[in-house]
């Protein structure tokens, strides 16, 4: 697995993106959740941005009804393009929203039965390689971008990855935590164990799963025979805690910040910390949250 000369590329991404986004309801009872944006770029967009940025070549969107609008978003819209052109208006604002043509394949859920299963979906187009797992509502800003911190260090050590971050002590019985082993540099480590949401006094480190991962295809066929786990689901945290100790499985520490966007609160945190962040942005924001904050005082 560590000889470079046979390591497969990630050239594929899974986004699972059929979710009905009850906790942005109403907002979410017509437009998917992934499409809700950040300022002027969809949840989506950002996440296939940082797909490309670690040379990822072919996206595969596991959707479900009501979601044909994601795909859209990717698609050549004729109408808009041609009316822009008629009024001499530049065309590079949509050139982010332009996919090769084949590259972008979408596979229905029919039934939501958990992250593990949406991922199981799309076997048939993942095939026998290696592949990314894109969850559009951890928006993930960083220079290099997640993956692609991933993407190189999989190119060191091969395997299974996951993205992780440093959280306070207090905060770990919300999320999937890793058991660390070895480490082998700065922000790559050892994977030993997976524990789902464990109490403060139990969980192994501070280091939690945050929303990237690279797999191995052998995943499919753990999650073929997985069964449900919490919340009656099919979860990929149990299939990967299988395959810990039979494949190799690295955790990357990103370098960056990282915005829990499925909730109200990250996603205003996150709108307004990027606008504070673009310099076409940044000085009417400093100028309206003094405002506001005259307000609260």
């Amino acid at each position: 697995m560590n000889d470079t000369t046979t390591r497969k590329p990630i050239r594929k991404a899974v986004f699972p993106v059929a979710g009905l986004g009850t906790r942005f309801l109403p907002a979410t009872k017509a437009i998917p959740k992934e499409m809700l944006p950040i300022i002027d770029r969809p949840l989506i967009q950002y996440a296939v941005d940082e797909a490309r940025e670690a040379g990822i070549e072919q996206l595969i969107f596991v959707t479900g009804r009501g979601k044909t609008a994601i795909v859209e978003h990717f698609d050549t819209a004729f109408e808009l393009e041609a009316t822009m052109n008629a009024r001499g208006k530049p065309l590079d604002v949509l050139d982010a929203t332009r996919i090769q043509p084949g590259n972008l394949v979408t596979v229905r859920q029919q039934v939501p039965m958990g992250l593990g299963h949406a991922i199981w979906c799309a076997r048939a187009i993942v095939g026998d390689e290696p592949f990314a797992i894109f969850l559009p509502d951890e928006l993930m800003i960083g220079t290099p971008g997640c993956m692609k911190q991933m993407v190189d260090a999989y190119h060191q050590v091969g395997g299974n990855l996951i993205s992780v971050l440093e959280v306070p002590e207090d905060e770990v019985s919300s999320y999937g935590v890793i058991k660390p082993g070895a480490r082998v540099s700065a922000d790559l480590t050892e994977v030993t164990g997976l524990v789902e949401k464990p109490k403060r006094e139990d969980a192994p480190s501070n280091l939690i799963i945050s929303g990237r991962y690279i797999l191995q295809p052998e995943v499919m066929r753990t999650l073929e025979t997985q069964g449900k786990g919490a919340g009656g689901e099919i979860q990929l945290t149990d299939a990967m805690a299988r395959m810990i100790g039979h494949q190799p499985f690295h955790a990357v520490t990103f370098a960056g910040r990282r915005y829990d966007c499925g909730g109200k609160s990250g996603f205003v945190e996150a709108t307004l910390e990027l606008a504070l962040a673009r310099p076409d942005m940044a000085d009417d924001m400093r100028a309206l949250i003094k405002r506001l904050a005259a307000q609260i005082d």
